[in-house]
């Protein structure tokens, strides 16, 4: 499970977290020859957002621009963050057991999502897992001194599961919740807002553009040039910047989920952020990094972190069943040297080869 880390302080935490361990960045491979590629940029949920566009006669100006994405981001902020004491989902964790609260589109659109992939992945996907991600160092209250006992786990389960959590049957904008718990949506968030940015761009009359939020992406038609948009997926090593591939995106979104940047170690033991919540613990498979191409960012954003708990086996085989275009990076062994690319393989699947055949067996 991914964690975005909503405040200042915890920039460098998120920017491992979401930035960098969901190893997808937009290239800049072409540059504009007509001078109508604009951009713009700033600050959001602890890392930072881009947005590139082509701007025309009929696009309005870029501070316009600038200033109804910013709107956005600062509306989901306020719905979604776990950093903040008056958000929606803060108010929503802070209540006690037996209550319901009514909720913004936002979290009713996120966890009616999240329920689908609950169920889909036999309960793989799971968003009430902030007291274990907590226990672990990965939610807000920061990095832990040592791991949680299996006791200590164990009682969490008490809290911790989206059987807990459901809509008021006579009002669906309505979450309630039969014990304790807590919800956040890391996982999704920052594919919700690029989605949401995107029906903001296309509603003003931009049709070509480029978003970039927290590292999830979406592009949407072509750069001035006629050329699509294009992002490199990167290798998994440790030390160093490296594309493993470079696919061409239009009107598409990717998001990749990571485990070799956002980690604790103790004691020489290497803890991953993303935990299976069957165990309420970190994954200990062999899969470094799976990206997923998607026709929404929500989708490609959620599927990608799923996959991620399930592991190299069960995911691929999940990926395939479900016709997912996903790109699988995959340890050779437990002890593998990761600044050496030749210690990972990569597999993908027929959907993604069918999108990008152009690039089956290149790197």
């Amino acid at each position: 499970m991914r964690v975005s880390s909503w405040t200042t302080s915890a920039a460098d935490a998120v920017r491992a977290g979401r930035a960098l361990s969901l190893a997808c960045v937009a290239l800049l491979l072409a540059a504009c020859d007509d001078g109508k590629l604009q951009s713009f940029g700033g600050p959001t949920m602890g890392s930072t957002f881009r947005i590139q566009y082509v701007a025309t006669a009929k696009t309005p100006s870029g501070e316009r621009l600038q200033a109804g994405v910013q709107a956005i981001l600062a509306e989901i902020d306020a719905a979604l963050s776990t950093y903040r004491d008056d958000s929606d989902v803060a108010r929503f964790n802070a209540a006690p057991a037996g209550t319901c609260t009514r909720m913004p589109a936002s979290v009713v659109r996120l966890y009616a999502y999240a329920q689908e992939l609950h169920g889909e992945s036999d309960g793989a996907f799971d968003v009430t897992l902030l007291p274990a991600l907590s226990a672990w160092g990965f939610g807000p209250r920061g990095q832990v001194t040592e791991r949680p006992t299996a006791e200590t786990l164990e009682a969490l389960r008490d809290v911790v599961g989206m059987a807990h959590v459901r809509f008021a049957a006579a009002e669906p904008k309505t979450l309630c919740k039969d014990a304790a718990s807590s919800v956040e949506f890391n996982s999704v968030a920052a594919g919700y807002a690029v989605d949401r940015v995107t029906d903001y761009l296309r509603a003003e009359g931009v049709t070509s553009f480029l978003i970039d939020i927290t590292g999830e992406l979406r592009a949407y038609g072509r750069k001035p040039d006629g050329s699509a948009w294009r992002i490199a997926l990167e290798a998994p090593i440790s030390n160093a910047r490296v594309a493993e591939r470079i696919l061409p995106l239009e009107g598409m979104a990717v998001s990749t989920s990571g485990n070799y940047r956002n980690y604790y170690e103790e004691a020489g033991v290497r803890y991953s952020h993303t935990l299976d919540p069957r165990t309420l613990s970190p994954v200990t498979h062999k899969l470094a990094s799976v990206s997923v191409i998607a026709d929404t960012a929500l989708e490609a954003d959620g599927l990608s972190t799923l996959l991620m708990a399930l592991g190299p086996e069960r995911g691929y085989d999940f990926a395939i069943g479900h016709k997912l275009a996903a790109f699988f990076v995959v340890k050779a062994d437990a002890t593998v040297d990761e600044t050496d690319k030749r210690a990972f393989t990569v597999r993908d699947t027929p959907e993604f080869e069918k999108r990008f055949p152009a690039l089956k067996g290149s790197s």
